[in-house]
């Protein structure tokens, strides 16, 4: 075994076809300078601090052989091809503990897929992706990590003019994605289709059967789980497209995310999406939308014969509600301090959001207050106690349960623009504090009423910088 830390790069998925990637090499930039370093992540993954200029792609690490890796996607329901227009795979780190996680910089240069991009990125989107996926990881909710972000010293332009530039380091368990699929079945290329099928099994799912409807399964369960994950903490993505939809399970591609204050169903933060169609609500039904066009990516390995293999994948895609609303239901049992199971539970919590959204009430809050003893007396609240006393559990264990499954604090929007509008101005503090509060969410004997409020304005929207 080698000593550690150091960099031990594989490059697995640069054995499969071409059709896949393009070798690329980082642009250098001016002025690198390490502004956020994930120590603890570095630590498992076995890999050194190094200087900024690694983080930049400036130099690169022992063993990296860079790609930028193809993909299409649904945007918006409209199919395109796409790609890594400003993103780098370096290799796939083989950890002290054996795992395999690939290393992404992301906005160091232009790549075969930027079509007219520059490649680059702005500090304040990898600053918001490094602070939510680390809030996301603290949540318990499978995401990609951030290791790193680093400015460049130069300034990069968008329709709001000059703007400091960064590069993020993205850990990953892979990068694959719908949009992967997707692009195969575009290029009509059965056989690169079986061999990332295959791939995606071995690296995600080695436990599942050497067949593509046993795999589909398998990532039609795990998405289920995500999902459900988002909607219990009332998070909210923002561009669901297939391409932001990872087969390893994983949260991916924070661009104009947020999470609810208020609670509401067809809350939406994106300034693009003015139909709503990636709204708090609508997020289950196009996870399954996704999943179906993964379905027809992957038709010619699940049967020779398109009808058969049609009738296939209608049987399968209808799973993916079922799956959700169990682990959304069970979710939701949990935050409430429920371990037994009633018929007239979803009636119990469908009373609570009504009341929820009726009342505006802040979502993170109100199952908070529920394990603190804040919440207001009421005929709800009364129905609720009835239920926990029904239960061979002790209040204090039942208590105990809402604790670990109802957050204290989130990232709060106005504390994330708060904290980004610092780091333009280049005082890093307010993001380092932020950061401190949203990575022990469950911490809930802390009084921190600055990081608890809600302030969300009224209109807030964010914006697709990543």
């Amino acid at each position: 075994m080698p000593d550690y830390p150091a960099w031990q790069l594989e490059h697995s998925y640069s054995r499969l076809p071409n059709l896949f990637f393009n070798e690329v090499e980082p642009t250098a930039v001016t002025q690198p300078e390490l502004l956020v370093f994930n120590h603890a992540l570095a630590t498992e993954l076995g890999l050194p601090e190094e200087e900024a200029a690694v983080y930049t792609g400036n130099r690169l690490p022992p063993g990296a052989r860079p790609i930028a890796q193809a993909y299409a996607g649904h945007q918006y329901a409209h199919f395109t091809a796409l790609g890594d227009g400003r993103a780098i795979l370096l290799g796939e780190q083989i950890t002290p503990m054996g795992e395999r996680f690939d290393i992404q910089l992301k906005g160091p240069g232009p790549t075969p897929f930027s079509r007219r991009g520059d490649g680059r990125a702005a500090l304040g989107p990898m600053l918001r992706e490094y602070l939510i996926s680390e809030a996301m990881h603290a949540l318990g909710i499978p995401t990609t990590r951030s290791l790193a972000v680093a400015s460049t010293g130069e300034k990069v332009w968008r329709q709001d003019g000059g703007l400091p530039g960064a590069v993020l380091t993205r850990v990953a368990s892979s990068h694959i994605r719908v949009g992967t699929f997707e692009w195969a079945a575009a290029n009509r290329n059965v056989e690169a289709l079986r061999a990332l099928a295959e791939h995606t099994r071995r690296r995600h799912y080695p436990e599942v059967e050497n067949h593509p409807v046993a795999l589909y399964e398998a990532i039609l369960e795990r998405q289920a789980t995500l999902i459900a994950r988002w909607m219990l903490t009332g998070f909210v993505h923002g561009v669901m497209n297939t391409d932001n939809m990872a087969l390893s399970g994983e949260t991916i591609d924070y661009g104009p995310c947020a999470f609810m204050d208020a609670y509401h169903p067809e809350t939406v933060f994106s300034s693009i999406d003015r139909e709503g169609r990636y709204a708090y609500a609508n997020q289950p039904p196009i996870a399954q939308w996704n999943l179906a066009r993964l379905a027809e990516a992957m038709l010619p390995l699940f049967h020779e014969n398109e009808k058969q293999a049609v009738e296939i994948a209608n049987g399968l895609i209808p799973k993916f509600e079922t799956r959700f609303k169990h682990h959304w239901l069970s979710g939701m049992r949990a935050k409430l301090g429920l371990f037994t199971d009633e018929t007239d539970d979803i009636g119990l919590i469908e009373d609570l959001l009504n009341w929820m959204q009726q009342s505006a009430a802040d979502f993170t809050n109100t199952f908070a207050e529920l394990s603190t003893a804040r919440f207001e007396d009421s005929e709800w609240h009364q129905r609720w106690q009835a239920r926990i006393a029904r239960q061979p559990q002790s209040r204090e264990t039942c208590t105990e349960l809402m604790r670990r499954s109802n957050p204290a604090f989130i990232p709060r929007n106005h504390k994330v623009e708060e904290a980004l509008a610092a780091a333009q101005d280049g005082r890093m503090q307010p993001f380092h504090d932020l950061l401190a509060v949203v990575t022990q969410p469950w911490d809930h004997d802390k009084h921190l009423p600055d990081y608890s409020k809600p302030g969300t304005p009224a209109g807030y929207r964010t914006f697709c910088g990543t």
